[in-house]
């Protein structure tokens, strides 16, 4: 079988909970098409998440990358269209603040994803789930995921669909924050799911 290398992150800020956590880890080892689900827990840090992909990639040889991120205050899964060549933000897990900092030196100013980002969008919206393509990852670590995968399927010559899809709050978390739109973890799941069915009817 083919392998789907899926990402998540561990919790960050003031987001005790991460929902994209616990959906790769229940995703991890499941079969969608030809792809056999690979997943994998990255840290919230702007000098370990990239390298510890691009390790990832190296040591599994995948044939597809998605990484999830949280959208806290998004109320649809949003595929990312586009990452930008700059780290900057809140601070991370371990206390670094860039501030209009490259991330790749020899890099494009931005990659766009390699995904069926519209795709995904129209069957997430059949399935009856609200959905759009996204025009901005940001600056934070789900934006340097992205473009860490992306510059490295460029340089590197690997013809993989590569990408980023950010999703809402779970209750949980919401129930936490008080304040920010939320989805049931099943139906998060089911949303991840979809995408992933997508890209294997594609690729």
């Amino acid at each position: 079988m083919k392998t789907l290398l899926l990402t998540g992150f561990e919790p960050f800020l003031d987001f005790t909970v991460n929902p994209t956590k616990r959906i790769v880890e229940e995703l991890n080892g499941e079969e969608v098409g030809e792809y056999k689900v690979h997943g994998e827990i990255l840290p919230v840090d702007f000098k370990k998440s990239g390298k510890l992909l691009l390790e990832h990639i190296e040591k599994i040889q995948p044939d597809a990358v998605i990484s999830l991120g949280l959208g806290g205050g998004r109320y649809k899964i949003t595929p990312e269209r586009i990452a930008i060549n700059i780290n900057d933000g809140n601070s991370d897990n371990s206390g670094n603040v860039p501030v209009d900092e490259m991330i790749q030196e020899d890099g494009a100013d931005g990659y766009m994803s390699t995904l069926p980002v519209r795709a995904m969008v129209n069957r997430l919206k059949e399935a009856g789930l609200p959905a759009e393509v996204s025009n901005t990852a940001g600056t934070y670590l789900c934006n340097h995921v992205m473009y860490q995968g992306l510059h490295y399927a460029k340089t590197h010559n690997k013809n993989i669909p590569s990408g980023f899809i950010h999703i809402p709050a779970s209750h949980e978390l919401s129930i936490q924050h008080g304040k920010i739109p939320s989805w049931s973890h099943e139906d998060l799941k089911k949303g991840i799911f979809i995408c992933l069915e997508v890209l294997a009817s594609k690729y």
